[in-house]
């Protein structure tokens, strides 16, 4: 494992404990590997969906936070096929759902290099 990432299990547990506490909402919908698992975020604006995010290995052999998946405002029957087609591809894949308030600060914070 890479020095500059966390582990999946533990990633997790702080992106939702980082919503909850701005008093947002954030629920696991379902857990990888704790160790080697990805992590696919689907964020969505007090219901509709906004994006889904997702980590990464870039070129340079850092992890990034890029965009993936449907475009925003797609529907709920679009992302869901696509979330089912991710989990097909990647048994320690981790899902989580965050319902925030601010969708466009947390994916700028979330996606710039740090």
């Amino acid at each position: 494992m890479s020095g500059d990432r966390l582990a999946p299990g533990i990633e997790a547990s702080s992106l939702i404990r980082r919503a909850q506490a701005n008093g947002d909402f954030a629920m696991l919908l379902r857990r990888g590997d704790p160790e080697r698992g990805s992590l696919l975020i689907v964020v969505r604006s007090r219901g509709p969906y906004v994006a889904c995010l997702q980590r990464t290995l870039s070129p340079d052999g850092a992890y990034r936070w890029g965009t993936t998946g449907p475009a925003e405002s797609a529907p709920d029957q679009e992302v869901a096929k696509f979330l089912a087609r991710q989990a097909r591809f990647d048994a320690d894949l981790w899902l989580i759902e965050l319902d925030i308030a601010q969708p466009e600060r947390f994916i700028a914070e979330t996606t710039s290099a740090a």
